[in-house]
């Protein structure tokens, strides 16, 4: 029963952020004509001030981000295109990742490593485990299971390292780039800041939520191996 609870409270945990994220960025995603410039047209204006004339700026339905490795910002439909806070904000958020990675900021190049790492480390660990009791029954040796197994669940909890290390870049790329560089250049409405300062703290809290998610679809993998 206790177990039962954990869990519930746990997918809470895990389910209760997201909400709160896609409410905030819902509710200050209009009105469209709030500001002249779209996130897109702030997001250029930002990169070739800050000396980043290279930095692309493409449309993706994949989620706003920046990538490094194509040294792209990559910004929805409705923020690249709207006029909203939301979209001018987010905009701002993602250039701040590009300023990041321009000046090597430390806690990005760590995340970019564990990245590349941990995509292989994955689907390694669910061989592992989905292996080990496999590789039990033949042996009948319980050890050679073990150390499979644990490895399995070094492999699988990757993901929650990336993450961890994610929320430090995040914070750094909202509260230190982006909200000082809207209200610096002034692009940011004085009865806005309260309201940018949410959105940001929204859009750290994405990875946060992903934290959360990967604990959870590695549970699920205990449950599997407990079986």
């Amino acid at each position: 029963m206790i177990f039962a609870i954990l869990g519930l409270l746990f997918l809470a945990a895990t389910i209760l952020p997201q909400i709160w994220v896609k409410r905030v960025m819902t509710q200050y995603d209009g009105p469209d004509y709030r500001y002249e410039t779209s996130g897109g047209e702030l997001a250029r204006i930002l990169l070739n001030r800050y000396g980043l004339n290279h930095v692309k700026l493409e449309i993706t339905p994949e989620g706003d981000h920046y990538d490094p490795r194509d040294q792209t910002v990559r910004l929805s439909e409705s923020n690249h295109s709207g006029h909203s806070l939301t979209a001018i904000t987010i905009a701002a958020h993602e250039v701040g990742h590009a300023i990041q990675d321009d000046t090597g900021y430390q806690p990005m190049v760590l995340r970019s490593k564990l990245v590349g790492k941990t995509q292989s480390a994955e689907r390694l660990g669910a061989m592992i485990l989905m292996a080990s009791p496999v590789i039990a029954i033949l042996s009948r040796r319980p050890l050679p299971a073990l150390i499979l197994f644990l490895a399995g669940l070094i492999s699988m909890g990757a993901p929650v390292a990336v993450h961890l290390a994610t929320l430090p870049v995040e914070f750094d790329a909202s509260f230190n780039r982006a909200l000082p560089i809207l209200k610096a250049g002034h692009h940011l409405k004085e009865s806005d800041q309260q309201a940018a300062h949410q959105i940001l703290k929204a859009a750290a809290w994405t990875y946060v939520a992903g934290s959360l998610g990967s604990l959870l679809n590695f549970w699920k993998w205990l449950k599997v191996i407990r079986r």
